[in-house]
């Protein structure tokens, strides 16, 4: 079984214990400007909560047709916690166990997770903004109020953002690191082959 260099092993050590972070910050946030409120409203996604100014944002949403925004809702909050921690500790037995195989699904997991996440984020956005109240106060034909998957978007008077938060940075950091360290171990080991065919 191929094994890994010992700074690689260190570094998806490294990579695994950065996303125990995930449990004490915030992972996405979306803030709102607005004329009324040029001190910004904002909502920060954690692992299984929300927090910030989401009765406010759920309010004027609910306003034009849109749902009220609450934990209930996201039903991955009940196991994303075990997910994370799934990755983390498949991780630090890749550094403990020394195995190339680990890291492989390492970096698999990792990635799969983002992409899982972001299209998660992005159905979920679709529904919340296209499936609206008919009989809501205001309703503008033709108009729908889905969130910016990432970056910022016009909606009505609001201008609205989408992006990481603390803990999504440090998740990102965590997978470049995974990601680069498979690589270097791809290059050393190919460069060794090419070596040894060399020679022989």
């Amino acid at each position: 079984m191929k094994t890994l260099k010992p700074s690689s092993r260190w570094a998806i050590a490294l990579s695994a214990l950065l996303m125990v972070s995930a449990y004490f910050v915030p992972l996405w946030q979306i803030l709102m400007w607005a004329p009324q409120y040029p001190e910004g409203l904002e909502m920060k996604i954690w692992i299984n909560t929300l927090t910030g100014n989401v009765k406010i944002i759920s309010a004027l949403n609910h306003y034009i047709g849109m749902k009220h925004i609450e934990v209930s809702m996201f039903p991955e909050f009940s196991y994303m916690i075990y997910i994370v921690g799934l990755i983390i500790g498949v991780g630090l037995l890749t550094a403990l166990a020394n195995k190339k195989i680990l890291l492989w699904i390492y970096v698999f997991l990792i990635l799969g997770a983002g992409v899982g996440a972001l299209v998660d984020f992005y159905l979920w956005g679709y529904d919340y903004g296209h499936n609206l109240d008919p009989t809501a106060p205001i309703v503008v034909p033709g108009m729908s109020y889905q969130p910016p998957l990432i970056g910022t978007k016009q909606l009505l008077n609001f201008t609205a953002f989408s992006g990481p938060d603390v803990g999504g940075w440090i998740f990102m950091v965590a997978g470049v690191l995974a990601v680069g360290t498979l690589a270097v171990e791809f290059f050393l080991s190919r460069k060794k082959i090419a070596v040894s065919a060399t020679l022989h």
